[in-house]
C-alpha cells in the first residue's frame, strides 16, 4: 500500500526546521541588517527603477523601424 507506514522516522533536525519556518514571526526582531534590507527593497530598489522608467519614457521606439533606423526619437 502506498503512504507513509508507522515505522516512518521523521528527520528531527527537519521538523525543528518547519517549526521554525511556521512561527518565524514569533522569533523576528528588528536589526541594522533587517531594517537596511528593507529599505533597499522598499525603496531604494523601486526609486532607481522608477527613475529609469521616467527618464526614459517614449524615448525608444521598437515598433515599425527598418534595419538602418535609430530607435531613439529623440
Amino acid at each position: 500500500m502506498a503512504g507513509p507506514s508507522k515505522s516512518l522516522v521523521l528527520d528531527p533536525a527537519l521538523q525543528k526546521y518547519y517549526e521554525l519556518t511556521a512561527n518565524r514571526y514569533k522569533y523576528f526582531r528588528w536589526t541594522p541588517r533587517h531594517a537596511w534590507f528593507s529599505f533597499l527593497y522598499m525603496v531604494a530598489i523601486p526609486g532607481a527603477l522608477g527613475y529609469v522608467a521616467y527618464n526614459t519614457d517614449g524615448k525608444y521606439d521598437f515598433r515599425g523601424k527598418r534595419r538602418e533606423d535609430t530607435i531613439a526619437e529623440f
